[in-house]
């Protein structure tokens, strides 16, 4: 009966080890350019929690984070969607949950906006 249940627990440990190492975070951001200095950008990120560990690091920072290694001027995020997203209830997704974050604005100053033009 022993051997039995510590076969099981390997088995679950090595599932679990084979699913942290396959679910690492997957992230990606596209710009888009409306005129030379402004334009908008989408960034999306997944990752995986369990017990209240993000892995690699949480959706919402990487997305974010995204962004702003990119270096383009005034970002400005205006929408912002996480899924599954349960409220006051969000605790429940820190035992296990795989989470899905795309933040999407603007970046750059648009045309005739003060500021652009040429330097003096």
């Amino acid at each position: 009966m022993v051997g039995r249940m510590n076969r099981h627990v390997v088995v679950v440990l090595i599932l679990l080890g084979a699913l942290l190492t396959v679910a690492p975070s997957c992230a990606s951001v596209a710009f888009h350019r409306d005129t030379p200095s402004s334009g908008t950008f989408e960034a999306t990120a997944w990752s995986f929690t369990l017990l209240s560990v993000d892995i690699p690091q949480d959706a919402r920072q990487i997305a974010h984070g995204n962004v702003a290694d990119a270096r383009m001027p005034n970002p400005l995020v205006e929408r912002e969607l996480v899924i599954p997203h349960l409220g006051p209830l969000d605790f429940l997704l820190d035992i296990v949950s795989i989470r899905f974050v795309k933040v999407s604005g603007t970046w750059g100053f648009p045309a005739g906006a003060p500021g652009e033009g040429d330097a003096r």
